[in-house]
């Protein structure tokens, strides 16, 4: 299955050449557009238990869209937001994502939710990550663009916490706060995430709370009968 990403930084789109019998799935919502002899089923992916798991608790749709060619064909896929997109070959491994980015995968990566510990919940990421476990392609998106790091033994590398996308299981991490409480609560930047270990950490360059801070107060208010 070959790919293709178009449009980058700010309104990425996925582009799949898929050959006969090539499956992958993708998120409900996702499809722009596809070409040719291409099955859509439509399902709760691992069981109704584990598909409220990821909706409820990973921020994702309760349905997948699997998408099968019987002959050559295209498929084109797009995250809600604008921003970039990034394709990651796993090898019998796990990657983590925040909740809302995970766009596609083949068969062969299974997608669930993880317990991150009550970290994760004071790192704005809710109780749960998600896992993309297994072989295969697998595509994730941001709001804004991506950059990618490189995390070395005994180099600290520290994230917003609401800029994090996706990182690889051989980095741990732990939330912590910008300096003391009046840093925290004034400074802009709240919590942070402390990534150390060895391996790579995707960051997005725009963070969809910071927009929401920014666009909520600036809504109309709809009291006074207006």
């Amino acid at each position: 299955m070959e790919h293709e990403i178009s449009h980058r930084p700010s309104y990425a789109q996925l582009s799949l050449s898929l050959a006969p019998g090539d499956s992958v799935r993708a998120e409900a919502g996702a499809m722009v557009s596809y070409a040719g002899d291409i099955d859509v089923e439509t399902q709760a992916e691992g069981g109704l238990l584990k598909s409220l798991s990821r909706s409820v608790l990973g921020g994702e749709s309760f349905f997948v869209n699997t998408f099968t060619a019987n002959s050559a064909g295209t498929l084109q896929l797009a995250p809600a937001l604008s921003g970039d997109m990034e394709h990651h070959r796993l090898e019998d491994e796990t990657l983590y994502v925040q909740s809302t980015s995970f766009v596609a995968a083949e068969p062969g990566v299974e997608v669930d939710t993880e317990f991150g510990g009550g970290r994760t919940f004071f790192g704005g990421e809710g109780l749960f990550l998600l896992a993309l476990s297994g072989t295969g392609d697998a595509f994730v998106s941001s709001y804004g663009a991506i950059d990618e790091h490189t995390v070395e033994p005994g180099e600290p590398f520290v994230v917003d916490t609401g800029h994090i996308v996706a990182f690889e299981e051989s980095v741990s991490f732990d939330v912590e706060r910008v300096g003391g409480i009046k840093s925290t609560l004034f400074s802009g930047e709240g919590l942070v995430c402390t990534f150390t270990g060895e391996g790579t950490v995707w960051t997005q360059t725009r963070s969809p709370d910071a927009f929401l801070s920014w666009l909520i107060p600036q809504l109309p208010s709809t009291n006074g009968g207006n």
